[in-house]
């Protein structure tokens, strides 16, 4: 076990009761406990399977793959629009993780087995994801900025247009894409 994690499970706060009881469900699948982005995080044979992870309003079981699994109860929650691959099963209370401990346990059973399949979420390309017009303007205008945009992974793409397209007001999209300039031209992802 991870100091990480028991500290994670010890620490005092908001949804320690609901945690541990959804770590005993996971545990009981079998699945290697780890502790990853500050969450813990059980895996199957390396492979990412589910997250514990907690906000103000609800605690939450991430899959990593719920996009490709079966959903009878729907329960699964898409947590924002441009989340491509996971999903989360959300809780409030301990009595809504106990009300649900046999279906979890079914649910884990089938990210397992997702996992195992070898099946891919067919994520949208880079190309599909809308351009911010103030962004644009710099890319046409700068060939250099056009050349180190491209070099960086899809995934930082991504990450860059997201973050320029979210802003609602033309003077925010700007400042943000001014902003991200210098890292980007650096080869840069926007968190790094």
């Amino acid at each position: 076990m991870s100091d990480k994690v028991e500290a994670f499970f010890s620490k005092p706060g908001q949804w320690q009761e609901e945690y541990r009881q959804l770590r005993a469900i996971i545990r009981g699948c079998g699945l290697t406990e780890e502790f990853k982005w500050g969450n813990p995080c059980y895996t199957d044979e390396g492979q990412n399977i589910v997250l514990i992870h907690g906000f103000k309003e609800y605690c939450a079981l991430l899959f990593f793959k719920g996009a490709l699994m079966k959903d009878p109860k729907k329960i699964l929650i898409q947590q924002a629009e441009n989340v491509q691959a996971a999903r989360q099963i959300r809780f409030t209370s301990e009595q809504e993780v106990e009300a649900l401990q046999a279906i979890l346990t079914d649910y884990i059973g089938n990210a397992i087995d997702v996992e195992k399949s070898g099946a891919k979420v067919a994520f949208k390309e880079t190309r599909e994801f809308e351009v911010a017009e103030e962004f644009q303007l710099r890319l046409d205008q700068s060939p250099s900025l056009r050349t180190a945009f491209e070099a960086l992974t899809p995934g930082r793409q991504r990450a860059y247009l997201l973050h320029f397209s979210s802003a609602r007001q033309t003077k925010t999209r700007a400042a943000r894409v001014e902003k991200c300039l210098p890292q980007i031209l650096s080869g840069k992802g926007l968190d790094d």
